[in-house]
C-alpha cells in the first residue's frame, strides 16, 4: 500500500514591505468638486454620462453624487481641507484625468464643444493607435475620449 506524503507549499520569501494585493476587479475614480451637483450636470449634460445619486446633508448640501459611463461609477466629492481634497479649480494645474472610450469621437468633441466644455486640444490621431481629443469639465478636471483606429 502506497504511503500518502503530505507536501508543504513551497515558502516564499517576501520583502517585509510586501502587500498582497486584493482580488478586485475594479477601480472607483473620485474627482473633486467645489460645487458637486453642478458637476454633476455638467457631466450628464457634456460629456453624456448618466446621471446618479446626489447624497445631501441636513443642510440639503450635496456631500457625494455618483456619474456612471456603462457599468463603471465615477465619485463625486466635495473640497474640503479636512480630508486634503481640492478642485483642480483652486490649482494652478489639473495632476491626472480620465481615459474615456465613446463609439464616435469626432460626434461626441462637436456635442462636449457645444454643451460648453474647454476643449484643450481638438480630435486627432495618435500615434498609439488612438484618435482623441482633450476636454476639461467645469471645474478643471482632465477628460480624453477617443476611439481606438482601425
Amino acid at each position: 500500500m502506497p504511503i500518502a506524503l503530505a507536501v508543504s507549499p513551497p515558502i516564499v520569501e517576501r520583502p517585509a514591505s510586501f502587500i498582497p494585493m486584493l482580488n478586485s476587479h475594479r477601480i472607483t475614480p473620485l474627482l473633486v468638486y467645489e460645487d458637486i451637483e453642478a458637476g454633476h450636470d455638467f457631466l450628464v449634460r457634456a460629456f453624456g454620462l448618466r446621471a446618479g445619486r446626489l447624497d445631501r446633508d441636513d443642510q440639503g448640501r450635496v456631500v457625494h453624487g455618483e456619474v456612471h459611463i456603462g457599468s463603471e461609477v465615477i465619485w463625486l466629492h466635495r473640497a474640503t481641507t479636512e480630508h486634503g481634497l481640492a478642485s483642480p479649480r483652486s490649482q494652478s494645474a489639473a495632476s491626472g484625468g480620465l481615459v474615456v472610450d465613446v463609439d464616435d469621437v469626432d460626434e461626441h468633441y462637436e456635442h462636449a464643444r457645444t454643451a460648453g466644455a474647454v476643449v484643450d486640444h481638438p480630435p486627432v490621431d495618435q500615434p498609439y493607435g488612438r484618435r482623441e481629443y482633450e476636454a476639461r469639465d467645469l471645474e478643471g478636471h482632465l477628460w480624453w475620449f477617443g476611439t481606438p483606429l482601425s
